[in-house]
């Protein structure tokens, strides 16, 4: 999902996660309806965020930081495999488990944040602005472990800055203006886009 600042991605997010209330309309997920429900419930439905700005503890462990994503009945039985699979996906979090996560640089904690996420295992992951203020050798990693994961069937929901990877990643995507959908479609169509090339790739 991409826009210009304030056109509603983030909030959006929120509201799929119960963070903010809808003033109209429904929110379903797999059928089940989600805009009357808690947002812990909303875990529940195997549906995680990982918010802009990671919103990490940063005078916790990495460790303890990984644990609080595993907090749901279902998580926290498969805790040690999702534990796994995390340092197996970003190995210098095993590294730096014991480290507290304000000590560690931007693209590892943005790291730490998305592995929070899959310990909740989700069918879904939303992730708001995940390469925001990295270096861009490391916001283009951090892109790559999210085509893999979603090669591996997780389904992702995604608001970049970064236009062009995003659309150029994504099966599909939605440009959304002033709250609205305005167009979607395949991302690699969207780039194709005079709108798309205009108003977000700067191009004439």
């Amino acid at each position: 999902m991409v826009g210009s600042n304030g056109a509603g991605k983030s909030t959006t997010l929120k509201a799929i996660s119960g963070l903010v209330r809808i003033a109209s309309g429904q929110i379903l997920f797999n059928g089940r309806r989600l805009d009357q429900t808690p947002a812990h419930q909303i875990v529940e439905n195997q549906i995680a965020l990982i918010p802009e700005g990671r919103r990490l503890f940063p005078y916790s462990s990495v460790l303890a930081n990984l644990d609080l994503g595993a907090y749901t009945k279902r998580a926290r039985e498969r805790r040690k495999e999702s534990l796994d699979y995390v340092f197996a996906l970003f190995p210098v979090l095993r590294e730096r488990q014991n480290q507290m996560a304000g000590t560690l640089s931007g693209g590892e904690q943005q790291m730490l944040a998305i592995g929070r996420g899959l310990m909740s295992r989700p069918t879904l992951l939303m992730l708001d602005e995940p390469s925001l203020g990295l270096a861009p050798i490391v916001a283009e990693k951090v892109l790559e472990v999210l085509q893999k994961l979603n090669r591996e069937g997780l389904t992702i929901l995604l608001v970049e800055q970064n236009v062009h990877h995003a659309l150029n990643l994504s099966n599909r995507a939605y440009v959304i203006e002033n709250g609205r959908i305005v167009m979607e479609g395949p991302g690699k169509d969207l780039l194709e886009n005079p709108h798309v090339k205009t108003a977000y790739l700067g191009i004439v």
